[in-house]
Formats: structure tokens, sequence, C-alpha cells
């Protein structure tokens, strides 16, 4: 177990305007933030075909690296969006939030038709989240990372699932959890290549899912599923090998 020093109340210091830029837009060049504003401002609430088109020329001048023929729903959240990068033909959808917050991570990487459906949370504490080729996530998915989170080509995770890594506090600590310096980590949380995760299932912090695996809907994982298979209930046991 490892820990992440990461804290938001501690990593941002200064005027309301710093804090804003540190928390926020992930750099503290004025040009940027009023780039960011200006954009998200103008174009981030427009809905219809317009909306599409607009933001289709405009958010790549603000992320990090944009591929062609990229869809951009309405009223999407960026937080460090220089450290989002987001391949060729992938869409995303309407209230969805990236935020790639962090000092030292990488951030966010999505793939090439990638789907991140309606009101999908992806955010990063200091850690790095990958979502690999033609991954698809279902309404109100939350994909969390102090750490690394990696889904692999083809991961099919349907509505309401919840994936961490990172995240934990110390409950032997007499510390109070608000007052811990960061948070704990199991390690990389991994979910291979063409497995398909049921509705509200949870994967918790160092569990991995091996490639072609089958998660039943209110499942939670708590530890290391092997490829190609069933596995269900809460913890989540394997039932079927396929």
């Amino acid at each position: 177990m490892t820990a992440s020093s990461f804290k938001i109340q501690k990593g941002h210091s200064g005027s309301a305007l710093r804090q804003y830029q540190d928390l926020v837009v992930g750099s503290r060049s004025l040009w940027f933030l009023f780039k960011f504003e200006l954009i998200t401002l103008l174009f981030g609430g427009i809905s219809g075909a317009l909306g599409l088109l607009l933001r289709k020329w405009t958010y790549p001048w603000i992320l990090g690296k944009v591929g062609k023929g990229v869809v951009f729903g309405h009223h999407i959240t960026l937080r460090h969006p220089q450290k989002i990068e987001i391949g060729e033909g992938s869409i995303i959808d309407d209230y969805v939030l990236l935020d790639a917050k962090g000092i030292q991570n990488k951030g966010i990487q999505i793939g090439e038709n990638v789907f991140i459906g309606r009101q999908c949370i992806i955010y990063c504490k200091d850690g790095n989240i990958v979502l690999e080729n033609r991954v698809n996530l279902g309404h109100r998915t939350i994909l969390f990372s102090s750490n690394q989170l990696c889904l692999g080509q083809g991961a099919l995770l349907a509505a309401d699932c919840y994936c961490m890594s990172g995240g934990s506090y110390d409950y032997e600590s007499p510390v109070k959890f608000v007052d811990q310096e960061g948070t704990l980590t199991h390690g990389p949380l991994s979910i291979g290549a063409n497995v398909w995760l049921g509705a509200k299932v949870v994967v918790l912090d160092g569990a991995s899912i091996g490639s072609g695996s089958v998660i039943g809907a209110g499942s939670v994982v708590t530890q290391s599923i092997p490829e190609k298979s069933v596995a269900v209930g809460v913890p989540a046991k394997v039932v079927k090998s396929l």
C-alpha cells in the first residue's frame, strides 16, 4: 500500500484567482485563462447541431490533444484541460465531467472511438486514467484515480458503475479522515479488454479484472478476477469460466 500526498485544500494557495487557476484551469497563464473562460462560456452550453459544431472547432484550442471527428455534448465540465487527450471519433455526451487535476500526473487519455455517456464523471487526484480504444461508459458511470486506472480496449461498463484507484483512508490512524495527508492506494486498477460490467458494479482500489470477463449487475469487486470469468455477488466471486 502506498500513499498519495495530494490534498486539494493544501495543494492550492494564494489569491482567489490563483486558486481558481490551480484547481480548475491547471495553468497560471492569463492568456490561457482568458481563452478557457471565453470558449467554455460562449460555446459550452449551446445545445443542438450548432453547439456540436462550435465545440468541435473550439475545444481543441484548450485541450491537450484532440483527434478528428470528436463530438462534444453540451455542459461538459473540463478541469486541467491541457492534460486531457481524446482520440479520433470519440463521443463525450452531455453533462460529463473530465477532471485531470493533479501536480505531477499525466491526466486523462481517451482512445479512439470511445463513448462516454451522459453525466459520467472521470476525475483524478494526481492520478492517471487511460481509456483504450472503443471503451463504452454507460450513464452516470464514475472513474476515480489517485494512482493509475486503465480500461482495456472494448471494455463495456453499464450505467452507474464506479471504479476507483486509490482514495482509501487509514482507519487505524488517530488522525481524523478529513485531516489525513492525502489518501492510500493498494496499487493500479486494471480492467482488461472486452470486459463487460453490469449496471451498478463497483470495482475497488487495487482490484483487477482479466480480459473477456463478465461481472454481474450490483457486484462489488474487491480482488483480482481471472480472464474469461463470470463473477457475481458482494464481494464478487467467480461462478463460471467462459
